[in-house]
């Protein structure tokens, strides 16, 4: 071990902060990069000579931080750096994660045929009630979870989509390259909540962690929905941004 992860007695930082900075350095340094695992608890408690509480404290810090991240059943892991993400043009999960130069994967939870509820009904111009596919995916950039997707589509077409691959097939590929249906653009609403219990276990976080969520209605020819997705996004892997022009001011 690097012999700044020492702790001082006589330093005025308590002893959380001290192991807290240590293992910050460490990741600033690439001693521990990004995706890498930190050593377990009793490791840590032994290079430290601390208490269970005061390494509790410390880990808690570095997550709120966004330097570390706790996956359930693994261990503690270093965060990838957050992405920024521009919201100025359509594009789909795959396409943004490889611009990021990130490996994007996803893991299938349900595919069904269901009424559609009022809201999923208005989204996509259908009558509440109108049989719909539902689609619930996990997606991850080098293995993290980072959004957890709900997909929506009309039953001519997501019947079709339901036989593919849907964890290796991006759907907005499977729209334009295999059913010939071009997305032409899309309506965005975006909001700050808090993770559900159910969202939290798909994204491997603790309920009531802040994330982003995307409600996104696409459109294809003829202004025609033809695709509705709520996407929750993890608030600690990604930060959103876009541009703006000025409008003119009127002069009376």
């Amino acid at each position: 071990m690097m012999s700044y992860m020492m702790t001082d007695s006589e330093s005025p930082l308590p002893l959380y902060a001290q192991v807290e900075a240590a293992l910050a350095a460490q990741i600033a340094d690439g001693t521990y990069p990004p995706g890498a695992q930190l050593p377990n608890e009793a490791s840590l408690l032994a290079t430290y000579g601390i208490s269970r509480t005061t390494l509790q404290k410390t880990v808690q810090n570095l997550i709120a931080r966004g330097l570390i991240e706790i996956r359930r059943g693994k261990g503690t892991f270093v965060a990838q750096p957050r992405l920024t993400q521009p919201l100025t043009e359509l594009s789909g999960f795959v396409e943004d994660m490889r611009a990021h130069g990130r490996h994007p994967s996803a893991r299938l939870i349900a595919r069904r045929v269901q009424k559609a509820s009022e809201t999923v009904a208005a989204r996509l111009s259908l009558a509440p009630g109108t049989a719909v596919v539902h689609i619930q995916r996990v997606r991850m950039a080098d293995g993290t979870p980072l959004s957890f997707d709900e997909t929506w589509l009309p039953q001519d077409i997501g019947e079709k989509i339901m036989e593919d691959d849907l964890e290796a097939e991006p759907i907005f590929t499977l729209l334009e390259e295999k059913y010939g249906v071009p997305l032409i653009e899309a309506e965005y609403r975006l909001e700050a909540i808090l993770a559900d219990q159910a969202v939290a276990r798909a994204l491997d976080i603790a309920p009531g962690s802040p994330i982003f969520l995307i409600e996104r209605t696409s459109f294809g020819e003829g202004e025609r929905p033809v695709d509705y997705e709520k996407l929750y996004y993890r608030g600690d892997q990604i930060q959103f941004v876009t541009r703006l022009a000025r409008r003119k001011p009127s002069r009376r």
